[in-house]
């Protein structure tokens, strides 16, 4: 078959196959997130992954219908792949027509040698790189290939190793480049379709392509984010609805059962700055604990002292810290401020529909 054969099936499977799970919701992002505007000229990152070739397929398909007018450039920047990783990425463009515009850095040999944080020194220093070549080539926005998995992962990982309660947002403005603007259409794309849409169309794509995690790509199982894969689909078999639960948990953020919290300038605050009466607190203490039932917040602490022991023991040494060492009483139960607050994240959120929690929450009041 020739590669423009290819590459029609690959597109046409985009628009029936794959519409619902894949380009709908990409759409939707897109809208509900207010991504694009009117004569937005877009960079759109490849990595030479599955996200970001798929991305890229997205746009296309977006610019096709031609409902906002917006310009778009593929970018592609090599922070020092191997010749065989350039040459599969060069060949999967080509197959999927779709024109690189590709720089070089040395960024893999610039982090090399550095002990402490390396991927963190990576991944600023490659996204400062795309930055600067997209806003000479006179672009407004930088689109990553950050999918719905991505955002539910970070969100547990800065709590479980991080002692911070954030996510990955669907767009920011960028501090250091005045004008530009960090996207993320894939934001509602689960990546099981994207790995679905792949393999229906037998594309291969390169997986991470660093030198210090070339062998991590290969055998995963000790990565942190791996980890927390494992986490969110053991809790997801066990009650379906879990991950969504992740998702909209930092929707429903309120902020009078927080203790501590930073404003859009970084200033913090504190639930005590206006505390006045303390008897509206313990009630809020109550209420807040009180629709996670017993059953819900043991099952999410054994879980968490089973793969995250080391995690746990950080979040309860930071809650004795702010309790100095006081348990809550919930349901005739006693459960440190870790339990509830792993109960409240995984059962606490979302409408419980098909997930049993409705059951389960039931159970739990007296």
């Amino acid at each position: 078959m020739h590669e423009e054969d290819i590459n029609e099936r690959i597109e046409e499977s985009i628009r029936k196959k794959f519409r619902k799970k894949l380009f709908s919701r990409f759409t939707k992002a897109i809208v509900e997130y207010e991504l694009i505007q009117p004569n937005d000229k877009i960079a759109v990152c490849i990595s030479g992954g599955k996200d970001s070739f798929a991305m890229a397929k997205l746009f296309q398909e977006l610019k096709r219908h031609n409902k906002i007018p917006f310009e778009i450039i593929f970018l592609l920047m090599d922070p020092g792949y191997n010749a065989e990783n350039r040459e599969k990425i060069e060949t999967n463009a080509k197959l999927l027509n779709i024109p690189l515009t590709v720089f070089e850095t040395d960024i893999f040999e610039s982090v090399f040698n550095i002990e402490k944080s390396p991927c963190y020194l990576c991944a600023r220093m490659r996204r400062g790189h795309l930055y600067h070549r997209a806003k000479d080539l006179g672009c407004n926005k930088l689109a990553l290939g950050h999918h719905y998995d991505d955002v539910i992962e970070t969100i547990l990982m800065g709590m479980l190793y991080g002692g911070q309660m954030q996510t990955m947002m669907p767009k920011l403005k960028s501090d250091n480049f005045e004008g530009m603007e960090l996207i993320r259409p894939m934001y509602l794309i689960r990546e099981e379709t994207i790995k679905a849409w792949r393999d229906y169309n037998g594309l291969e794509f390169i997986r991470c392509a660093c030198k210090f995690t070339e062998g991590a790509a290969r055998d995963p199982s000790g990565s942190k984010r791996q980890k927390v894969k494992e986490l969110i689909r053991t809790l997801e078999k066990e009650d379906p609805g879990i991950e969504q639960n992740i998702f909209r948990s930092v929707e429903n953020v309120n902020l009078k059962t927080v203790i501590t919290y930073k404003d859009k300038e970084g200033v913090r605050h504190r639930f005590t700055d206006e505390y006045n009466d303390s008897s509206s607190f313990r009630t809020a203490r109550h209420d807040h604990g009180e629709h996670i039932s017993a059953h819900a917040r043991v099952r999410a602490s054994r879980l968490c002292k089973r793969i995250f022991p080391a995690a746990l023991q950080h979040r309860r040494r930071a809650d004795s810290r702010h309790f100095s060492r006081q348990r809550f009483l919930c349901g005739g139960h006693g459960f440190g401020h870790a339990d509830i607050f792993a109960g409240q994240l995984f059962y606490g959120h979302g409408n419980g529909r098909g997930s049993g929690n409705r059951q389960i929450l039931r159970r739990g009041r007296h």
